[in-house]
């Protein structure tokens, strides 16, 4: 039985066991807000492993269809096709109360969430999970993470590649091997909730049209809420405020902005909130409901009175889910009190050139015969952050690259103090995988051991501070660059990734600069901030349309709260061409210790030349400090 139709045979997935909804779309462009989908699919699979459903359409966008050489579709055969909006109701239906699966999922879920809010609905995500960051998790033993190369590694026959349904069919196969292999590892699946935790400009915004039904009062105690209530929301809220407004108002719900006598209700999860809405309600004698009652509310709303002169139509209520060389620079400091005064790097100077030069050797490094670790994949487990981060630094020395997690390219664990109790072990020792004690690093035996069977070469691994070009293709659009952070799974703290665009005097041009979770894309869309899972964020440079002003982009992260980098460990920073490609570099981070802000990585033009820096630099201050050292204003 091929991958493609078989059910999990893996004893107890347990935690990998859900309703999947499986999605590809084609369309005309790559950017979300702008551009239109052209053909959509959707593949049902239930927790068993087996289809439960199947959808294809052609959709005719209204619009130039785009690259037709990579898609196929011409304005010819999209001209008869239905609209988005008049199949959008039966994609609901077959994405509701589902776990959307796409590869490279952010991609898809922005395109539908767009979609959706054309039609006037609100897409019924509340999970995705993206088949490249769970891979990226795995880590087989392929050359890149498209689609492709996973369905021949994986045994699932691929027949038509840009073709939706075919794609879904080769995703639902991948899906299926993927999570066997995450459940032999002992891997966390890398969901995402949806929407994104903060709304922004480019979430997804239900169009305000005028209700259909006339305001009926206020909610009674105990009563339902009734079509045409008024109601506002106000404070910090579970869900985002975005997709409870657009609950509301596909129930039959008036959403205000403001609080007057009219309204019905005040949606607060803080009662004794100082804001103008709560102070407004509390003279007006408005009822205030809280975030879960108002939720319970909406699954049971009372029909309403319709306005004489309305015509508009109503949406109906959606059901409420439940190989480049490394170059050296000196070392920077790992901490400072104060907001940065970033510097430019003290890389050699380089003649331009139209290829990377012939490498040379770094003074006082270990010669090639003195790294006996190159190949191999080590993982430190245990012991105080100070001596894992030396651990971690000596395995690099020796030519390894250190791991963060556990995956299927780890060929060496080391096994510091207490590490005998990280919750990794038991898996390690079902895997066979060789456990070394801390001495083995002083001079390492691998006789009779090899790297992973059939394994291509790896990323370059970069120190502290190492620099490499970033190839640039002749005679082809260059593609996007993505650098991905990931780092152990926290259960205390949230990493927020960052980016700063930045001209020749180390400052962003204008606010929207800053790409975080709340402006998740750039004005233009060349910076983009995606995410992959909670140990997971990429940010994606589009290097060929930066503006001719920008000559470096920073990546950053950042910690809410208390927290440290030095109780977060470490973070694994990646490069690689296109969302898809095989990392070009890796580089290891964990020497912060007091630090909540930490500079990650850095893109910088160095003549016809842009180079990608691995830099480690945290520091004390949190994010607003660090966002004003490069010139954004965060409104307090």
């Amino acid at each position: 039985m091929s991958l493609a139709s078989a059910s999990f045979d893996v004893p107890g997935m347990g935690d990998y066991a859900y309703d999947w909804a499986l999605v590809d779309v084609e369309t005309s462009g790559l950017i979300a807000r702008r551009d239109r989908v052209l053909s959509v699919a959707v593949v049902t699979i239930g927790p068993d492993g087996e289809q439960t459903g199947e959808f294809s359409t052609l959709l005719n966008p209204g619009c130039n269809p785009g690259p037709v050489d990579v898609h196929g579709l011409t304005v010819e055969r999209l001209r008869d096709a239905p609209t988005f909006d008049q199949v959008a109701g039966r994609i609901g239906a077959m994405l509701q109360d589902r776990v959307l699966v796409a590869h490279n999922a952010q991609f898809d879920y922005d395109f539908l969430a767009y979609e959706f809010a054309r039609a006037r609905m609100w897409l019924p995500v509340s999970q995705r999970l993206c088949t490249l960051a769970l891979n990226r998790q795995v880590d087989p033993p392929t050359g890149d993470m498209k689609l492709g190369s996973l369905a021949a590694h994986y045994g699932v026959p691929q027949q038509h590649a840009h073709d939706a349904l075919d794609d879904t069919r080769v995703l639902a196969g991948i899906l299926r091997a993927s999570l066997r292999e995450a459940a032999r590892l002992d891997l966390p699946l890398p969901l995402v909730t949806c929407p994104p935790r903060a709304e922004s400009q480019f979430t997804p915004q239900p169009p305000k049209s005028p209700c259909a039904y006339r305001n009926p009062g206020r909610l009674t105690p105990g009563g339902r809420l009734q079509q045409g209530m008024k109601i506002a929301i106000t404070g910090e809220t579970a869900h985002a405020r975005a997709e409870l407004v657009g609950r509301a108002v596909a129930a039959g719900l008036n959403m205000m902005t403001s609080v007057s006598r009219h309204t019905s209700a005040l949606v607060t999860n803080e009662p004794a909130s100082d804001s103008a809405k709560a102070r407004r309600a509390v003279a007006e004698g408005v009822p205030v409901i809280d975030e879960h009652t108002f939720l319970r509310l909406l699954a049971d709303v009372r029909g309403g009175t319709a306005h004489e002169a309305t015509v508009a139509a109503v949406v109906a209520p959606v059901k409420e889910p439940e190989a480049t060389q490394v170059r050296f620079v000196e070392p920077v400091s790992t901490t400072a009190s104060a907001a940065p005064a970033p510097e430019t790097p003290t890389v050699p100077t380089l003649s331009p050139v139209e290829s990377v030069p012939a490498p040379r050797r770094p003074e006082n490094a270990i010669s090639t015969s003195d790294k006996p670790l190159v190949g191999r994949r080590v993982l430190v487990l245990g012991g105080v952050h100070a001596d894992a981060a030396a651990a971690r630094t000596r395995v690099v020395e020796l030519g390894g690259s250190a791991a963060v997690n556990l995956s299927a390219s780890v060929t060496d664990v080391v096994l510091l103090p207490a590490g005998e109790n990280d919750r990794r072990i038991h898996r390690i020792t079902a895997l066979a995988l060789p456990v070394h004690d801390p001495h083995w690093l002083t001079a390492p035996s691998v006789a009779g051991q090899s790297t992973a069977a059939g394994r291509p070469q790896g990323p370059q691994v970069m120190p502290r501070g190492g620099v490499i070009d970033l190839p640039m293709p002749h005679g082809t659009p260059s593609p996007e660059w993505y650098v991905t952070a990931n780092w152990a799974t926290q259960a205390d703290c949230e990493i927020d990734v960052v980016a700063f665009i930045l001209d020749e005097d180390e400052q962003v041009t204008f606010d929207e600069d800053f790409i975080f979770y709340g402006a998740p894309e750039s004005p233009a869309g060349t910076v983009r901030l995606l995410t992959g899972g909670p140990a997971e964020q990429t940010i994606a440079v589009d290097l060929a349309s930066l503006p001719p002003a920008t000559r470096k982009v920073v990546v950053a992260a950042a910690l809410d709260g208390a927290a440290t980098f030095g109780t977060v460990g470490a973070i694994q920073v990646g490069a690689a061409p296109g969302s898809s490609g095989a990392p070009l570099a890796r580089a290891t981070l964990d020497a912060a210790t007091t630090e909540r802000t930490m500079l990650l990585a850095e893109i910088y033009r160095r003549g016809p030349i842009w180079r990608l820096r691995a830099v480690g630099q945290g520091y004390d201050h949190g994010l607003d400090a660090l966002a004003r050292g490069y010139g954004v204003h965060i409104a307090e």
